[in-house]
């Protein structure tokens, strides 16, 4: 489906979010006012009862304006809630000028179009979803490179956004080409410890900030040690609570109980657990203890984790996990589907195939 059909948008995110009524979500890059670059965000509504195309009913819900009026930033997810939505931009950008020129004589590629801003940092842009009020808060913090958002939700006047991050202002692709990835295992663990380092982090985005002290923490919420300080520039300097951690070990490709906890308070994400950009690990996290859980097999690699709810359960963690293998070593399946149980990550059971098959990024679960 193209989009630029519908609507003001020059493409869109594999990360839509779509509501119980069948509404989708979805953000892509534009040229906004005095030909800039900003951000929309879309709104294509479930089929009604006239049976028409609900693509021909997509609307702007909101235009998040750009750091950079030529450069937009990469953008890759964002965040939703009941009454908000939440884009993070950060400082990777696309450098128009080159994408421009890449199809013609410079004989660029897409890749070549990045680079980094090492000054903006990041920035937070929030909206009303039901009125598509901007909220003109400068909402900002120390550079990270973000592919995915986790879980956003609302909590006593405070938007919580929880996000996988990589600190830092360069962009994370630049280490993973085929030349660094067919490097010797010691080699690519060389070629990672010079990488951004990967981090899962809670922001807390205060709401009501009128009248209030410079350099004062705005977060009252108890369950957090995230701040907000209101700086003489009136910009609200974020900082995170980290909340997992290792030593080149990343939690990649999110997923939670979408169906039931998604835009609110929740307890449990599932991921991928990249070992020096190497997928081998299933982990499970408590976002409010920091622990976790991890299923690992030698000389087998994983995928993204798709969490499946058992019908009628009670606890947000009762269903499964599906995640497609790939176990190339000597005298094993090429491949299989691996069942765990989402509450400790115990095997249930896998599916093999004799054949090979490609390592998924993303994927889902129809019933």
């Amino acid at each position: 489906v193209d989009l630029c059909n519908y609507c003001v948008i020059n493409g869109a995110t594999a990360h839509p979010h779509i509501e119980h009524d069948g509404t989708v979500y979805n953000i892509g890059n534009c040229f906004g006012k005095r030909f800039s670059f900003a951000y929309n965000i879309i709104k294509i509504p479930p089929l009604q009862s006239d049976r028409q195309d609900p693509l021909r009913k997509t609307e702007v819900v909101v235009q998040f304006p750009c750091s950079d009026r030529f450069k937009p930033s990469y953008v890759h997810s964002f965040g939703l809630c009941e009454n908000y939505i939440v884009f993070v931009e950060q400082p990777v950008k696309i450098n128009l000028w080159k994408f421009l020129s890449s199809w013609s004589v410079r004989s660029t590629t897409y890749m070549d179009c990045f680079e980094s801003n090492d000054s903006m940092g990041t920035w937070f842009h929030v909206a009303n979803k039901k009125t598509g009020e901007y909220h003109n808060i400068k909402y900002r913090t120390s550079a990270f490179n973000i592919f995915h958002h986790i879980n956003t939700y609302e909590d006593s006047g405070f938007i919580i956004v929880d996000v996988c991050s990589w600190k830092g202002f360069e962009f994370i692709y630049n280490y993973l080409w085929l030349a660094n990835l067919r490097e010797n295992w010691e080699e690519l663990k060389v070629n990672a410890r010079k990488a951004p380092h990967p981090e899962v982090r809670r922001y807390v985005l205060p709401l009501d900030i009128n009248k209030v002290e410079h350099g004062k923490n705005l977060v009252s919420l108890d369950t957090t040690t995230a701040t907000a300080t209101v700086r003489q520039d009136g910009t609200i300097w974020l900082e995170p609570e980290v909340l997992f951690s290792g030593p080149r070990q990343a939690f990649e490709f999110p997923q939670i109980n979408y169906q039931n906890f998604s835009g609110k308070d929740y307890t449990y994400t599932y991921g991928l657990g990249l070992n020096h950009f190497i997928p081998d690990k299933i982990y499970k996290l408590n976002m409010k203890t920091k622990e976790h859980w991890l299923w690992q097999e030698p000389d087998t690699y994983p995928s993204e984790p798709i969490f499946v709810p058992r019908p009628d359960a009670m606890d947000e963690d009762d269903g499964v996990l599906l995640t497609s293998v790939v176990s190339p070593g000597s005298g094993q399946k090429p491949a299989f589907l691996l069942i765990l149980d989402a509450k400790d990550l115990h095997e249930i059971a896998r599916a093999e195939v004799e054949t090979n098959i490609p390592v998924t990024f993303h994927g889902m679960y129809k019933p």
